[in-house]
């Protein structure tokens, strides 16, 4: 057997493998984001994949309802997912391609424990609570959205405090709005399937038009405070975060004439061609040729 030799470029041919690893969880997972990260300028695309490759894999690990895993495993494998990001962090490498890209990214721009910590704290959450209260269920969107805005933001204003300062409440509020949406178009199958009931006080049984519009209500609230925002980020991520705000913005709209009984039955989806003429429209918006 010949020995193994180490090439002057491996460090750079690992990093190019563990980028499109994460690339490739993304197409795999979600086709919505997937669209939006094409959006994104070449300087951040690749990071904000990275950040979101990770966010997928952990959320696969407590929510996979084909994968035969007790929640003592699951909850092992999440624990050895986040000492794998804690190291990688310190020590820029990771033997998990997809940690690996999330590292280099952390490191880059400045992703530490105040948005990695809260993060893992809402997925161990979803081990073992089926039902939340007004501060539980701010803590869980915080740790499992919010977050994953201001993470994203690191990315687009390139570590810039001052920037991130600025923007971080509009893009927290954005986070909570994605998060909240799904839940809603979700309450069939967190329910039924998983067991879960994330809005405080939701009798999914009794669900009614007038609890639905005031979900909605806070829903849009945070996505008008979001769209206040928006125009200031960098010409990088500008389209592509526009383009996903009016996406959930549709959705909320699509949402608020579902009749309840329906969104306790079905999943309210966007067409693929009202889609693309909301990209469109962020393309032209944001003087895109």
């Amino acid at each position: 057997m010949m020995p193994f030799r180490r090439t002057p470029n491996a460090d750079a041919a690992y990093d190019a493998v563990a980028t499109r690893s994460a690339g490739v969880v993304i197409d795999a997972y979600s086709t919505s984001f997937g669209w939006a990260c094409r959006l994104l300028g070449p300087s951040v695309r690749d990071d904000v994949r990275a950040v979101y490759a990770l966010v997928r894999v952990a959320d696969e690990i407590v929510d996979d309802v084909e994968a035969d895993l007790t929640a003592a495993q699951r909850e092992s494998l999440l624990t050895e997912l986040e000492q794998q990001v804690a190291d990688a962090t310190k020590s820029g490498r990771s033997s998990n391609l997809v940690v690996h890209a999330f590292a280099r990214t952390a490191r880059r721009y400045g992703i530490g424990a105040v948005l990695v910590d809260p993060f893992f704290a809402s997925m161990r959450t979803d081990l073992t609570a089926t039902d939340h209260d007004d501060a539980s269920f701010a803590r869980y969107v915080h740790g499992s959205a919010e977050v994953v805005g201001l993470m994203c933001l690191r990315v687009f204003v390139a570590g810039d405090d001052d920037a991130y300062a600025r923007l971080a409440p509009g893009a927290a509020r954005l986070g909570a709005a994605f998060q909240k949406v799904n839940f809603l178009r979700d309450l069939r199958e967190d329910h039924d399937v998983r067991g879960r009931s994330y809005f405080p006080g939701l009798d999914v049984d009794a669900f009614d038009d007038g609890r639905r519009d005031l979900l909605l209500d806070d829903i849009d609230a945070d996505l008008t405070a979001a769209a206040a925002v928006v125009g200031d980020l960098p010409r990088s991520s500008r389209v592509a975060v526009r383009a996903a705000h009016d996406l959930f913005a549709e959705l909320s709209r699509r949402l608020r004439t579902t009749p309840a009984a329906e969104l306790r039955s079905s999943r309210v989806r966007v067409p693929d061609a009202v889609k693309a003429r909301l990209v469109l429209g962020a393309l032209v918006r944001e003087g895109v040729r």
